[in-house]
């Protein structure tokens, strides 16, 4: 009786797939390095080589360029904020320049003005004055002016700017004074309308200056209806307090009062009570027989 053999099948064991990809990778690079050190050219190194080298140079070269890419643009960045830079300083130079041309073009205009004025008054003899401070916020009506006792400044002594009358000083230091301006609610002027004749009074009202930009008059007798809207106001000749002729404003609107025999009205004044910045005093004061 034949014996059947029992054979033990054993289970193979394979070489895992990562295992062989190395060998095979290891094989490939020695292969290769043998080929450039002893200078083999064709056959299948070459081929392999072509497949290995071939990409790996095309990426490094494609790296190359994406980080010089990069540096250009870098330096092209860095050299538009530096000229950004450069542009904002002109910029500030030249608003600069412009802010200055401004202010000397107004300061010119300003003493422009002050001269017209002082030839338009020529027979007082007169100091400039800057204004320093003011009492209101918005509204010169009280304000300080750097002239005082030392440049020959007195209380009573009228103070003109833009047109015409700004007010009259009421209180003196020797480097500094108080000026009252005719916009003030305390205020009162002795004024004349200049086509008639026909004397008034003037009174100061701030309310209505800050909404309408005009003051009041009160007491003008006209009736005949002489007078209109448009007239010029000067300082009269009987008034105790402010020099004759100085003109105060032009008049606005006209009433007559319940009485029938008065009218009373508004006056836009000739100097802008808003900005002030320098005034001419007239050396002296208003002199009244007793």
């Amino acid at each position: 009786m034949m014996r059947k053999h029992r054979f033990s099948s054993k289970k193979r064991k394979n070489i895992p797939t990562k295992f062989l990809l190395i060998l095979l990778s290891f094989i490939c690079v020695i292969s290769i390095f043998i080929g450039l050190v002893f200078n083999i050219s064709g056959g299948p190194l070459s081929a392999v080589a072509g497949y290995v080298f071939v990409p790996m140079q095309t990426g490094i070269n494609n790296i190359g360029q994406w980080v010089s890419d990069k540096v250009n643009d870098f330096q092209t960045l860095s050299e538009v904020q530096a000229e950004n830079e450069e542009l904002k300083k002109q910029v500030d130079d030249l608003t600069s320049q412009l802010t200055i041309s401004r202010l000397e073009s107004y300061e010119v205009d300003n003493y422009r003005e002050i001269l017209e004025l002082d030839e338009t008054y020529p027979s007082y003899e007169k100091i400039a004055a800057s204004v320093v401070a003011s009492d209101s916020s918005n509204w010169f009506d009280v304000f300080t002016i750097n002239r005082g006792s030392n440049s020959g400044i007195e209380v009573g002594m009228n103070v003109l700017a833009g047109s015409g009358l700004v007010g009259i000083v009421t209180d003196v230091s020797p480097n500094y004074a108080t000026v009252r301006s005719i916009i003030d609610d305390s205020n009162n002027v002795s004024a004349m309308v200049t086509t008639t004749g026909d004397n008034f009074n003037v009174s100061g009202n701030l309310q209505q200056m800050r909404e309408n930009q005009v003051i009041e008059f009160s007491e003008l007798r006209d009736s005949d209806d002489k007078v209109s809207v448009g007239d010029p106001v000067v300082t009269s000749s009987v008034s105790d307090q402010y020099q004759q002729g100085i003109l105060i404003g032009y008049i606005t609107s006209i009433e007559e009062n319940s009485n029938g025999l008065t009218k009373s009205g508004t006056i836009t004044p000739v100097v802008d009570f808003e900005h002030l910045q320098t005034v001419l005093v007239i050396l002296e004061v208003k002199e009244t027989s007793d």
